[in-house]
C-alpha cells in the first residue's frame, strides 16, 4: 500500500485554474478505478473527476468552494496498485476528458516508478477496453443506434404532407413512455404540449420546444425586492470568462456589424415538411438548422469569413467547427459542432440537438468548446428581432437569427402577410472586408428565403 497523491489536473486546453464543488467521497471511504471523486467546475464546465487509483480515502485536502491552481494536491488516497488496469469510462464528453487529464495531472508516491505499472486511467495496453454503463442525463446518444440509417435529406421532393397537430381536448396525452420521461426530466407538463406526432401523438421535438420555450419564460413573474440592499456574486468559473473573452474580443477586434430583412416564409415550409418525413422521426428540427445549414454553404462560397487574425498570419479554415451560443444557468457557453461542413443535415439536426441538451444540464465538455471557427446566436429565442454581436474570441465572423414572425412584405408588387426575420452578422475587420462580409450575409440570406438552393 502506497500514498498516492491526486493534484487537479488540465481538463481543458490551458486550464490554469478550478473550483472544487462537491466531494463525492470521505477519509475512509474504499474507492476503485474511475470511481468519481469530486466535481470541479472549470471556466467553461462541471467536470466529474475519476480515481485513477483502487484503495481508501486518505485526506482531503481542498474544502468545496474553494479554487485551486493546476497541479495542487487535493487529495490523497491509500492506493493499491493494479498493474495494466484498463479504462472503463464511458466514452462521453467531460467523462473522457477528465480521466485523460487524471492521467497526465496525478502522481503516484513514496513507490519505485518501475513498480507501478500503468495504473492510471486511460493508460494500459491498447487491448479491448470495458464499457460502464451510462449514467442517466448524460448523454442522448444511444438513441442514434436504432435512427434510421443516414440519407441524403436535402431532397424535399417525396416527403409526406405535414402531419396534423393534435387538437385540444381534454382526452388523455398521447405520449410513449421514453418521450413522458424526457418530459418529466425537463419539467415539461405534457397537458400542455401542442402535438405534432401522425396520430396526435407528442414527439420529442415538441416536448424540446416547450422545454426551451418556458425557460425563457420561468422568470415571468415579478418577485419581491429581497431584504438585502446589495448583492455581490463573486466572478469566477463561466463568469470570469465569459468576461475575459468579452473584453479580448471587443477590443481586439475591430467589428463590423450588417443586418439584413429576409423572406422566411419558405425556410419555415421546409422546417415544416422535414418534421413530418420520417427520416427526421424523433430529431429537433428548428429554422436554426436550416440556418445553420446556410452559414456553412456560405462559408464555403466565401472562406475568408472562417479565418482568425494573428500578428503575423490570417489563418483561414477550410472546415467549419459550427459555435452555437448557448444561454445555460451558468451563463453563456459557444460549444461547437466539429467537422460541420461534412455532414448531411440529419446528421447536423443530431448534433445540434444532442450538443443543445447537453449544454442546458451544464455537462458541456471543454474538448466541444475549443477550436470553433465561426458561430451562430439565436436571440430570436427570446423574441428579439436582432442584434449586434460580439464576436467569440479567436474567430472572425458571428451570425445572429431573430425572430421569425408574420409581417407586411411586397411580393410581386403586392402586399402580403409573410413570414419575416432579421439576420444581424459581425466580422473582424482586420480580416473581413465589406464586401465579403456583404457576399457572405446576402448568401445566408438567400438560402433563408429559398431553401432549395442547398440542392445545388
Amino acid at each position: 500500500m502506497s500514498v498516492s497523491k491526486f493534484t487537479l489536473p488540465d481538463v481543458g486546453e490551458g486550464l490554469t485554474e478550478a473550483e472544487i464543488v462537491e466531494w463525492k467521497v470521505a477519509p475512509g471511504d474504499t474507492v476503485s478505478i474511475n470511481q468519481v471523486l469530486v466535481e470541479i467546475e472549470t471556466a467553461k464546465s462541471l467536470v466529474e473527476l475519476p480515481s485513477p487509483y483502487v484503495g481508501v480515502v486518505g485526506e482531503i485536502l481542498v474544502q468545496p468552494g474553494t479554487t485551486v491552481d493546476v497541479g495542487t494536491v487535493i487529495i490523497t488516497i491509500l492506493a493499491e496498485v493494479v498493474a495494466g488496469a484498463p479504462s472503463a469510462l464511458p466514452t462521453n464528453g467531460a467523462g473522457d476528458l477528465a480521466a485523460a487529464a487524471a492521467d497526465a495531472g496525478s502522481t503516484i508516491t513514496d513507490e519505485p516508478a518501475e513498480t507501478q505499472g500503468p495504473v492510471l486511467v486511460g493508460r494500459g495496453a491498447a487491448a479491448t477496453m470495458p464499457t460502464r454503463r451510462k449514467r442517466h442525463g448524460v448523454t442522448l446518444v444511444a438513441h442514434e443506434s436504432i435512427a434510421p440509417p443516414p440519407v441524403h435529406p436535402e431532397r424535399p421532393a417525396g416527403l409526406p404532407l405535414p402531419q396534423l397537430p393534435r387538437a385540444a381536448s381534454a382526452g388523455p396525452v398521447v405520449a410513449k413512455p421514453p418521450i413522458r420521461k424526457l418530459a418529466k426530466d425537463l419539467g415539461v407538463d405534457l397537458s400542455q404540449v401542442e402535438a405534432t406526432g401522425p396520430v396526435g401523438d407528442v414527439t420529442r421535438e415538441d416536448v424540446l420546444r416547450e422545454a426551451t420555450q418556458a425557460s425563457v419564460f420561468r422568470n415571468i413573474q415579478t418577485p419581491e425586492w429581497p431584504s438585502d440592499r446589495e448583492e455581490r456574486i463573486p466572478v469566477k468559473g463561466v463568469r470570469k470568462a465569459i468576461a475575459q473573452a468579452m473584453v479580448s474580443s471587443a477590443f481586439a477586434a475591430p467589428h463590423v456589424s450588417l443586418f439584413v430583412d429576409v423572406d422566411a416564409t419558405r425556410t419555415m415550409e421546409f422546417v415544416k415538411r422535414l418534421k413530418a418525413s420520417t427520416d427526421f422521426a424523433g430529431v429537433r428540427v428548428s429554422p436554426m438548422l436550416i440556418m445553420a445549414k446556410a452559414l456553412i454553404w456560405a462559408v464555403r462560397r466565401n472562406p475568408t469569413v472562417n479565418s482568425v487574425f494573428t500578428d503575423e498570419e490570417i489563418v483561414i479554415k477550410h472546415y467549419v467547427n459550427l459555435g452555437i451560443a448557448a444561454a445555460t444557468p451558468r451563463g453563456l457557453i459557444v460549444p461547437n459542432v466539429k467537422e460541420a461542413q461534412d455532414m448531411s443535415l440529419l446528421e447536423l439536426a443530431r448534433a445540434l440537438e444532442t450538443l443543445t441538451i447537453t449544454a442546458r444540464d451544464g455537462r458541456t465538455a471543454p474538448a466541444d468548446m475549443a477550436n470553433g471557427t465561426i458561430t451562430i446566436t439565436n436571440i430570436g429565442v427570446f423574441g428579439m428581432d436582432t442584434g449586434t454581436p460580439i464576436l467569440n474570441s479567436g474567430e472572425a465572423g458571428i451570425v445572429a437569427l431573430g425572430t421569425i414572425k408574420p409581417k407586411p412584405w411586397v411580393v410581386d408588387g403586392e402586399v402580403r402577410v409573410r413570414q419575416v426575420t432579421t439576420i444581424g452578422a459581425s466580422f473582424d475587420h482586420r480580416v473581413v472586408d465589406g464586401d465579403v462580409a456583404s457576399r457572405f450575409l446576402a448568401d445566408v440570406a438567400s438560402i433563408i428565403e429559398e431553401p432549395a438552393l442547398l440542392l445545388e
